[in-house]
């Protein structure tokens, strides 16, 4: 017997992650939220086709991982703790095994990460998932992209590259190792979202993104609605050494610099903070490198600019993803 709407949402999605400050959630025509007291709501929505953000013949599991955690990304960006989503799902059918597999992949990152699916749509067409996520943050301390000022230090979460490397894994059924392979298929499909080092910079960073278009891109979204300049310094773009091994110098500084897809944290730091900041990395409790500084907004042509060790002036052919 066919599935109806009601039939697979009751079957795969009623019952999906934890239900703290849910007072009314799947099932009904709307979701009932409690928000505590000094505490504002963070929400963000990322839409996923196939064969335009992943590719048409990814797994259920791979697709689920993919959606939820790039929406988490947004999340970490704003210094927001994730707390639910809603789900709407186009399918070009209800194919119970597909379902199953993507409904329980999507259950174990809503509890790894703590969200709960509180609603959603199911229709019929060609494979598309919209999330929407919602999260809080103390009153007042959310990151923007706006709080960049003249001479704040730019700083980058993890490594840079891995994403936009993975898309030739679906290019060249040879490209790298086996091991490598594996890395950069974990990195498209389940990157890490910087939840834990969002929360740490609140009352730090002045300002904040992800880095989902690519870094020079993103970065120059926090330079525009700053109002400032930007300049880094590529020999200190962190790259690991196994991805520099995987191709020409030219074609990985592309990766990292304009390829996109790294979900890793964009920030900016006033002086008066750099200490606290660098303590952290010290310690272990943050794993972030600087790679440049704000500058004035005065700059010709883009407002990102980078530079090679000897200060000279190094062109970026792409600056990063756009749809249109």
């Amino acid at each position: 017997m066919a599935l109806s709407e009601f039939s697979l949402i009751q079957k795969y999605f009623s019952e999906l992650g934890d239900a703290q400050g849910v007072a009314l959630g799947v099932g009904d025509d709307a979701a009932l939220l409690n928000i505590a007291p000094g505490q504002q709501l963070v929400v963000t929505v990322d839409t996923l086709v196939a064969g335009v953000h992943f590719p048409a013949d990814a797994t259920p599991a791979d697709i689920a991982h993919r959606s939820l955690r790039v929406n988490l990304s947004d999340i970490a960006a704003m210094g927001a703790e994730p707390r639910w989503f809603t789900l709407a799902l186009t399918l070009p059918e209800a194919h119970e095994p597909w379902l199953h597999e993507f409904s329980q992949a999507l259950a174990e990152d809503a509890s790894t990460f703590g969200c709960a699916l509180v609603g959603g749509d199911t229709t019929a067409g060609p494979l598309t998932i919209s999330i929407q996520l919602f999260g809080v943050v103390p009153e007042g301390e959310a990151l923007t992209r706006s709080g960049a000022t003249v001479g704040d230090s730019i700083y980058v979460t993890g490594s840079l590259g891995e994403g936009a490397a993975a898309l030739s894994l679906f290019d060249d059924a040879d490209f790298g190792s086996s091991h490598e392979r594996s890395c950069l298929h974990q990195r498209f499909y389940r990157p890490q979202p910087r939840l834990a080092e969002g929360i740490k910079l609140r009352g730090l960073a002045s300002a904040a993104l992800d880095i989902s278009d690519g870094l020079i891109a993103d970065l120059g979204h926090i330079a525009a609605c700053s109002h400032v300049g930007a300049e880094v310094k590529l020999e200190q773009l962190p790259i690991a050494p196994w991805l520099k091994a995987l191709s020409d110098s030219a074609t990985v500084n592309r990766w990292a610099m304009s390829g996109g897809d790294d979900y890793e944290l964009c920030f900016t730091v006033p002086q008066k903070n750099r200490n606290q900041v660098e303590q952290l990395i010290a310690q272990g409790e943050l794993l972030a490198t600087c790679i440049g500084q704000i500058t004035g907004g005065d700059l010709v042509g883009d407002n990102v600019q980078c530079v090679d060790e000897k200060g000279n002036l190094v062109h970026v052919a792409k600056s990063g993803y756009q749809h249109f």
